[in-house]
């Protein structure tokens, strides 16, 4: 307790009372579910919460630091400062999109890398990198959302060094540069678009090293894919293209 407590009659104060080991009661309040039953059972006169039924009934109560925005709902104006802090709190919520774009051509080789995975197929993507769209698209989604640029300013393909690198390396430095910053990364959605290899079979596989490369749980990460019936260069076989969107949230 902050407050000094006291004591009144008749709108006056006839005292004050010591704070000493005295806490103020939040709700959640958490129990055994079967204990907090038998203790309800057995007190049918009721009891000011779930706590004082619980002390009845011989169950030990451990403090829990609570919030002061956890406030209780019970007056109209109690509703007015819940809405005025809820409106507060998103204003002050940085909520960014960034949207991402790559595209490489096919050419002599046996598999393709797309997300993180190695795909078996009649040709290769070529690129200065491992040429995995993918990977590419997503790490401009972020950098774009951090008004970054994107993979060619923190990667040049220019320098030698990055020559057939593994694209993982290009999205661990956005993820890493979002965290600097402040951010979180809430959700991330690839499309791959191409006639072929069938991405269906590999989707999971995907998803699951997207995870792992981001930090992310797995279902906040979509990996789908489309054609374009057939239609220019996707169409045509010639390559491989790939949209992503990744959103990132201050805090």
């Amino acid at each position: 307790m902050t407050d000094a407590l006291w004591r009144a009659e008749g709108g006056l104060v006839t005292g004050t009372a010591d704070r000493e080991g005295l806490f103020r009661a939040q709700t959640p309040q958490g129990f055994a579910l079967e204990r907090i039953i038998a203790a309800h059972r057995a007190a049918p006169e009721g009891a000011a919460d779930d706590v004082e039924l619980a002390r009845r009934a011989g169950l030990p109560v451990t403090v829990t630091e609570g919030s002061e925005t956890n406030l209780k709902l019970t007056w109209p104006q109690d509703f007015d400062r819940a809405r005025r802090m809820m409106e507060q709190d998103m204003s002050l919520t940085d909520i960014r999109l960034g949207n991402g774009f790559d595209v490489h051509a096919f050419g002599p080789g046996d598999h393709v890398w797309l997300c993180g995975i190695k795909v078996p197929h009649d040709h290769a993507l070529m690129g200065h990198s491992d040429a995995d769209v993918g990977l590419h698209a997503l790490t401009d989604a972020i950098y774009g959302a951090l008004a970054e640029g994107d993979i060619g300013r923190h990667f040049p393909p220019s320098d030698p060094q990055w020559k057939g690198a593994a694209s993982d390396i290009f999205l661990r430095h956005a993820v890493a540069l979002a965290a600097e910053k402040g951010f979180r990364i809430g959700n991330a959605d690839v499309t791959l678009i191409c006639e072929f290899p069938k991405i269906g079979p590999h989707a999971g596989a995907m998803q699951a090293r997207l995870a792992e490369i981001t930090g992310l749980d797995p279902d906040r990460i979509s990996v789908k894919a489309t054609t374009s019936e057939r239609l220019g260069f996707t169409g045509r076989g010639e390559g491989i293209a790939c949209i992503a969107t990744a959103t990132l949230v201050k805090g």
